[in-house]
């Protein structure tokens, strides 16, 4: 991420690399479109980025943008883009618990992941809340028709914070009781190939191999 924009033969190599890699894990192309729509906003930030800036400008279908706001705007795109592949590749091959392994493995501070943790744990405790809150509304005959029920949403919201909070205080205290210190039981460490080691490191040294060659030439 730290090579400039303007060393394009790179960035042509991490993206050949990135697909690649996406094409040898067997993710369908569909998926990967679907879940880099959450880049949009980053892309529409950059797209303007030309309109500001300062120094020489250039003409584009009528209009003079700052050759500075440009680079900066494809930068920001290309950088983006190439970091949304690698999380889908991530996500895509490797299952939430192996993440926060990982993530143990590299020093990541305990209280970080165990909320990591808990926060996957009980994201589909608060969303089943959340549904069962719709149908009661629905049994009520309430619907979402305009600006006038944003205050039942909003209670509802609140209610659903409510009921959350009051949840992680009873497994809170439930964790107690069993003798919770602070630190989570781990699970026993895989033992890793060498050549497991090798195949995750394959990315970053061709990453790393392909800028040392767009620089030399």
């Amino acid at each position: 991420m730290a090579t400039p924009i303007s060393n394009v033969p790179a960035y042509c190599s991490y993206f050949s690399i990135i697909w690649l890699a996406l094409i040898l894990a067997k993710i369908p192309p569909l998926t990967v479109v679907k879940r880099s729509l959450m880049e949009i906003p980053f892309i529409a930030f950059a797209l303007l980025m030309p309109f500001f800036g300062q120094g020489e400008r250039v003409e584009f279908l009528g209009l003079l943008l700052y050759q500075e706001g440009i680079e900066a705007g494809v930068g920001i795109i290309a950088k983006a883009t190439l970091g949304v592949l690698t999380a889908i590749l991530l996500s895509a091959t490797t299952t939430a618990r192996e993440i926060l392994r990982g993530l143990e493995i590299l020093k990541v501070p305990t209280l970080l992941v165990q909320i990591a943790s808990f926060m996957l744990r009980y994201l589909n405790v608060v969303t089943d809340e959340m549904e069962r809150m719709r149908v009661a509304r629905a049994s009520r005959g309430f619907q979402e028709t305009g600006i006038k029920h944003w205050k039942v949403l909003a209670n509802s919201a609140g209610a659903l914070f409510i009921r959350s909070y009051e949840r992680g205080e009873r497994v809170h205290l439930a964790m107690l009781s069993r003798g919770y210190t602070g630190t989570l039981p781990k699970i026993e460490r895989v033992s890793v190939t060498k050549s497991q080691i090798l195949y995750g490191l394959s990315l970053p040294l061709s990453a790393g191999l392909c800028l040392l060659i767009s620089i030399s030439i």
